[in-house]
């Protein structure tokens, strides 16, 4: 892997999406005739990695999981546009994401929130939403309902909320934000047909 980063970084990055609007970097810009198309053209991949993280919205996934979705939205009183759009951002509808962090499956549970809620196997789809959506229900009271303050603490952790009295000055958890609102926004519309 090594080998393979460090030439790449002294060279120009290419970045591109593909026809299901996955991205993806390269040394060489995408081939006229393919079915890739450049995003950008960089001169490092530093500081890249929110636009390879920006993943487009899943489909499949949520049609596969609604139904767990649907029963932990009402369960703990969450919205389930907000629960798609964060297992979006967090893992693309990918039970077996695993983050360098630790954490792991669809809501990117770290460990010690997974025996929080006593789950078994942080893989298991049932038992990572049902626990992803609590811990979501907890953040919801502990912060009145500011989603925004939700989010932050389920990126950064509520002790970094605590400490700046708000959103982290953190770059990944303000990207965070905005890209979760987004995605809510499309699931939002998508099931109910209105933004709102």
């Amino acid at each position: 892997m090594l080998a393979i980063i460090a030439p790449i970084a002294l060279s120009e990055i290419y970045i591109s999406r593909g026809p299901n609007g996955e991205r993806m970097i390269s040394d060489r810009p995408p081939h006229s005739t393919g079915n890739l198309k450049l995003v950008m053209k960089r001169d490092s991949i530093r500081g890249a990695g929110h636009i390879l993280a920006n993943r487009p919205v899943e489909t499949g996934g949520v049609t596969k999981y609604r139904a767990y979705i649907n029963g932990a939205s009402s369960r703990f009183n969450v919205d389930p546009a907000l629960v798609e759009a964060v297992i979006q951002a967090e893992s693309g509808f990918n039970p077996n994401a695993v983050s360098k962090k630790g954490a792991t499956g669809l809501m990117q549970l770290m460990l010690p929130t997974a025996q929080q809620y006593d789950v078994v196997d942080r893989f298991n789809p049932r038992q990572n939403i049902y626990a992803g959506v609590e811990h979501l229900s907890g953040l919801m009271k502990r912060y009145n309902g500011q989603i925004h303050l939700v989010l932050a603490a389920y990126n950064a952790g509520s002790t970094a909320v605590e400490r700046y009295h708000g959103v982290p000055p953190f770059p990944e958890t303000k990207r965070y934000i905005t890209k979760v609102m987004q995605y809510r926004t499309q699931y939002r519309q998508s099931r109910y047909g209105a933004s709102d």
